[in-house]
């Protein structure tokens, strides 16, 4: 009797819970608008238009590279996400013209090059952050103060790149970090946003708890031992974007449970110790990229043996 349906052979996963790859980023995009809108609100119409232009490049990129590639485009909420993540680790004040170049970079380079979703070795939003930050050195570190405080368009220092005393414990300069009200990405200002949009992610199962929770917990627990104020290090910089959106990257994270302890923690151990012996106030873009490079290795010693494998016994003699 002939089979009316021929067996299909793939990679697991082989159980599907009906989450689609354009739910889960259009989910994302939802928990990502909490600190769009805090971004917007601190920033002005500003905020708005580098998202904008990050948003619609990384789109009209991956279509044409789609096109060049001659791959169908599908609108799966991918080349968005990267857009709103690389808009918000823009300072406010850079040149629209540099966010497109940017996101060109981000989809093209990082992402198209190697194939497209799912065959990226690093975090497209953060390698084009990477470059930015090489290429266009002095506009990549101009910050303004927020409307907030009052000094909306006045050159500002962040908290890392200030003159803060990190051994010291103050609770208005957490509360202004953890509301938003101070220099920094437009993305990273506002903790309060970005852990709402975390927990809504962690909530819906969108992301593994492991990866946040062992990431921020180290950095806590490494800068109190170093006689650093932990409080400060983790609601100052990316850490809180990142650790949320960033770091429990599908296609740049591992697989195993396991592999998500050991990535977590490997990345809040680089990330205290480029702030606080190297040569620049943030550690968290380069100790992801970092450890982006280092997930194929763990995937491949952190792998659960599949069921009913034994290892074939040695020859005798």
């Amino acid at each position: 009797m002939k089979l009316q349906r021929a067996f299909l052979v793939s990679p697991s996963p082989h159980l599907w819970r009906g989450i689609s790859i354009s739910r889960i980023m259009y989910l994302v995009v939802l928990a990502l608008l909490l600190p769009t809108g805090a971004a917007i609100y601190f920033f002005g119409l500003r905020a708005l238009a580098i998202l904008a232009v990050s948003v619609a490049v990384s789109l009209l990129t991956e279509y044409l590279c789609k096109k060049m590639r001659r791959r169908a485009f599908v609108m799966d909420g991918s080349a968005v996400v990267t857009g709103m993540l690389l808009g918000l680790t823009m300072p406010p004040t850079v040149p629209l013209w540099m966010v497109a170049v940017g996101a060109v970079f981000a989809i093209a380079i990082v992402k198209e090059a190697f194939g497209g979703l799912g065959h990226n070795i690093f975090n497209p939003a953060l390698a084009a952050r990477a470059f930015m930050a090489v290429s266009f050195p002095l506009p990549m570190t101009t910050w303004v103060a927020p409307r907030g405080l009052g000094l909306d368009g006045l050159t500002s220092a962040t908290p890392l790149s200030g003159d803060s005393v990190w051994q010291q414990f103050d609770p208005a300069a957490h509360q202004a970090m953890f509301l938003g009200n101070t220099s920094g990405s437009l993305g990273e200002t506002s903790a309060l946003a970005l852990l709402i949009g975390g927990c809504l992610l962690l909530g819906l199962r969108m992301i593994d708890w492991r990866i946040p929770v062992f990431y921020i917990g180290v950095v806590a627990v490494f800068t109190l031992a170093l006689g650093q104020d932990p409080i400060f290090h983790i609601l100052a910089g990316g850490l809180m974007i990142c650790a949320f959106f960033m770091a429990t990257d599908y296609v740049t994270s591992p697989l195993t449970n396991r592999g998500k302890i050991i990535f977590g923690i490997s990345l809040g151990v680089l990330t205290v110790l480029i702030r606080q012996f190297g040569g620049m106030p943030e550690g968290v873009l380069y100790s992801i990229l970092i450890m982006n490079a280092f997930t194929p290795l763990i995937d491949r010693y952190t792998g659960e043996k599949p069921y009913g494998l034994v290892k074939r016994a040695k020859d005798a003699g």
